[in-house]
């Protein structure tokens, strides 16, 4: 048996919540700034590969695999969820998609045109890797949080998760500014610079990672793997959606999370690739502009997350989750018409105030709807599988506008009435203690 705990000790709160801190440099140096950069500076002179015999456009291929990826994890996470949940060792694999999310971020180092069938698996690994993780991450929440904690301690991961991750890509914006400082030379330094981010990335998260691991329980027990096992995710997610049947609130709201959830991961995957692409940079401006605008959404997200929190404490999560949909929805709205680095300076503000407070609100909002149960991880594997399905919706319907119309200006105008009928959906759920 792991080593006992009090639930709702402050200890293992921080350590939870501080896992973000470790976990997040991935999604902003990996999904969101540097290697979308890097990824678009190796495509300077044609937009198009060919690439499992079919000849992409570069932020499309990225989106197909992307889609791909979510696919895949939608059907292994029910299997993991059902053999963590009979062996009581949630902190096992939570390591395992640590270390194998960590490492595959390191060998991105070897990405380039050249290498990109290695580069492009580098990729799914370390998405698939960090997507599994979320899902015993986020399971242990109802675990070791009481109801009331819930909210806030939802956001302040989110709010460490910025801070840690902004660190991170400061160091690694300066390693791009200034190569040589840092004693990177040859040809193109700039690109090594970001080869060595990836690099950074793997290292960070392993390393403070160790402090979760430390202090969150385990209940591991010594069982015997059957073959039943492997099918028991299924079973649960099953079992989960019959009882969902009799729990109307939390069907509506999976249903509205899902909708909402399509546009707003596609929008926060692509955000980069579209500045890249979409906005009109001046010579040796991009680079560094791209940054400055992640860092940006970072530095706002912060207080963001918190606010978001605060304002459902008056208003309720699912009055503010409303609120903060039509916001999405007239952000989408101004992409298209954006075009000058100072706009997009302006929408990345106004992304950083609204993206951590979304999803923050949505993981804690779940976690207070479900009934009381030994078996959390069900429940959030249910809940990881619907954004994981909805995430392969809203990219695949993106790469094929992208694919077909060569935009993504044009792409991304689908994403306005997403919004609007996850508003609309939110509007649809009457309830007072949430």
């Amino acid at each position: 048996m792991g080593k006992s705990f009090i639930k709702g000790d402050s200890k293992v709160l921080n350590a939870w919540a501080f896992y973000d801190w470790a976990n997040s440099v991935y999604p902003l140096v990996i999904s969101s700034s540097v290697f979308p950069i890097y990824y678009g500076a190796l495509f300077i002179d044609d937009l198009y590969i060919d690439v499992f015999g079919f000849n992409f456009k570069n932020t499309a291929l990225i989106s197909f695999l992307t889609a791909f990826a979510f696919v895949i994890l939608s059907i292994i996470t029910p299997v993991i969820s059902g053999i963590a949940d009979y062996m009581g060792n949630k902190k096992t694999f939570l390591k395992f998609f640590c270390y194998s999310g960590s490492i595959s971020c390191m060998c991105l180092y070897w990405f380039d045109l050249e290498n990109i069938y290695l580069g492009l698996f580098f990729y799914f690994l370390a998405l698939i890797s960090f997507w599994a993780s979320l899902v015993f991450y986020n399971s242990y929440l109802p675990d070791i949080a009481l109801k009331e904690q819930q909210d806030y301690i939802s956001a302040k991961g989110y709010a460490l998760g910025y801070v840690g991750s902004v660190i991170l890509l400061i160091f690694n914006l300066a390693m791009v500014m200034f190569p040589n400082a840092f004693g990177i030379m040859g040809d193109n330094p700039e690109l090594t610079a970001m080869k060595y981010s990836f690099v950074s990335v793997g290292l960070w998260w392993i390393v403070f990672s160790q402090y979760t691991f430390y202090h969150l329980p385990n209940t591991s027990e010594k069982k015997k793997i059957i073959k039943d096992v492997f099918f028991n995710g299924f079973k649960e997610i099953q079992e989960v959606w019959n009882e969902l049947k009799e729990i109307i609130l939390i069907k509506k709201f999976l249903i509205a999370f899902f909708i909402y959830s399509s546009a707003l991961q596609t929008v926060l995957i692509i955000a980069t690739y579209f500045g890249e692409q979409e906005i009109s940079w001046k010579e040796g401006e991009k680079t560094i502009g791209l940054i400055i605008s992640i860092l940006l959404i970072q530095l706002i997200a912060i207080f963001g997350a918190i606010l978001t929190a605060k304002i459902s404490n008056k208003i309720g999560n699912i009055r503010t989750l409303l609120f903060l949909n039509l916001i999405w929805a007239f952000l989408c709205i101004g992409a298209y018409f954006i075009s000058k680095p100072i706009e997009f300076y302006i929408a990345a503000g106004a992304v950083g105030m609204v993206m951590g407070g979304i999803q923050a609100l949505s993981r804690s909002t779940f976690s207070k709807m479900i009934p009381e149960t030994d078996n959390t991880t069900s429940y959030f594997s249910f809940f990881d599988v619907t954004q994981k399905v909805s995430i392969v919706l809203g990219m695949t319907l993106f790469a094929f506008l992208d694919q077909i119309t060569g935009s993504m200006r044009i792409s991304i105008l689908v994403f306005v009435i997403i919004f609007l009928v996850g508003a609309f959906l939110l509007n649809k759920i009457k309830i007072n203690n949430v």
